[in-house]
């Protein structure tokens, strides 16, 4: 008997246990999104600077990213009329209550949100019917937002998100975790301990199971980072998650929002190109190890030309580089200027593929 079945998050059920990572700038945004709600999973829209087409997004970046939130869940909500689609909102982002309160107001299903912990996201969705999900990573963070939820605001996740050392683009552990676990090397499928992060996942479970417990509820659990294959889904389930939390492998897809040579440089890369770097954010982060980067590190600094008021703690004085430019180059595909966030295996890509191909090969089961 298959341990396959439809991930249901309160009253929302997708047909297949699979929700697609938020990734920004540009890269899932409604064609993404709205493809994996309408073949039966989450779409999920990145709103990191998703207003970076407006022609008025120099001036105000702000008023050109609250604008395309509503712009693009629509778009997704054309393609997908009865899909569930949602927003990943990063907490470190800066005026986060306005863009978490604009999600709601264009109809968000879900809001998953990662980057820090969103302490305040049941004040801001109090009322709505949209669903609130924390990404952590370690047991602790997942006890601390749980704890603070029950004890400020009476009430639970919606939905858990676990995110683990394998994951792309900014990552909820320090350069310190990530060598533990065997994660911070060029070549972690020959260093990652999957039965060390294992324990991890269990102790998170344990926290998910005492707020169970206590609300006499279920919290749906999904298992993120580093989830590419049929098997590493099979792997998630059996450690007790209901679903995974896929970004890296819908990138090389054909309705990913990112520029086809975006797609290239995943398919193109070999595993020793992938690499941990330090992001402005303050985080450690995996990228494709390209001309953008191997300059920032040859020179220590690329000052900004611009400072687009997108994080709360970045110093456009100090910052090695602004990191909102580097991924608006990635989404207009200027490559060798840009920060290309993959995951760890990113470079298991080998060819283009739909939507749909890629959600039968991570379930070939019937749900």
């Amino acid at each position: 008997m298959s341990i396959l079945k439809p991930l249901k998050i309160g009253e929302l059920i997708a047909k297949y246990p699979i929700i697609q990572g938020g990734m920004g700038v540009g890269i899932s945004l409604s064609s993404l999104a709205g493809a994996v709600a309408k073949a039966g999973g989450i779409g999920i829209i990145s709103t990191a600077q998703i207003g970076f087409q407006d022609p008025d997004f120099l001036k105000a970046p702000l008023e050109a990213n609250l604008k395309a939130i509503k712009t693009e869940f629509d778009k997704a909500r054309a393609i997908a009329p009865n899909g569930i689609i949602g927003f990943n909102i990063m907490v470190a982002t800066k005026n986060y209550a306005l863009y978490v309160k604009e999600a709601i107001k264009a109809g968000a299903d879900i809001i998953i949100s990662g980057a820090g912990l969103p302490v305040t996201l049941p004040e801001l969705t109090e009322g709505a019917k949209t669903k609130i999900a924390p990404i952590v990573s370690t047991a602790k963070s997942a006890m601390v937002i749980c704890k603070m939820w029950d004890r400020k605001f009476h009430r639970i996740p919606d939905l858990l998100v676990i995110e683990g050392p394998l994951a792309g683009g900014h990552l909820g552990f320090s350069r310190e975790q990530l060598a533990q676990y065997g994660a911070d090397t060029a070549h972690v499928s020959e260093t990652y301990s999957q039965d060390a992060y294992d324990e991890e996942i269990r102790g998170i479970m344990k926290v998910v199971k005492t707020y169970e417990d206590k609300y006499e509820t279920h919290i749906p659990v999904a298992v993120a980072g580093g989830i590419y294959t049929h098997q590493d889904v099979l792997h998630a389930l059996e450690l007790g998650a209901d679903g995974v939390q896929v970004a890296t492998r819908f990138v090389t897809t054909e309705e990913c929002d990112a520029p086809m040579c975006y797609k290239q440089s995943y398919i193109d890369a070999k595993e020793e190109d992938i690499v941990i770097t330090q992001s402005p954010v303050g985080m450690p982060g995996r990228a494709i190890l390209n001309p953008f980067m191997k300059k920032v590190k040859e020179l220590g600094r690329i000052a900004p030309a611009h400072c687009f008021q997108c994080l709360k703690h970045c110093n456009p004085g100090t910052t090695p580089y602004c990191i909102t430019q580097a991924l608006i180059n990635a989404a207009k595909g200027k490559i060798d200027d840009a920060l290309l966030f993959c995951g760890a295996y990113a470079y298991q890509a080998t060819h283009l593929e739909t939507v749909k191909e890629v959600i039968d090969s991570l379930i070939p089961e019937r749900v």
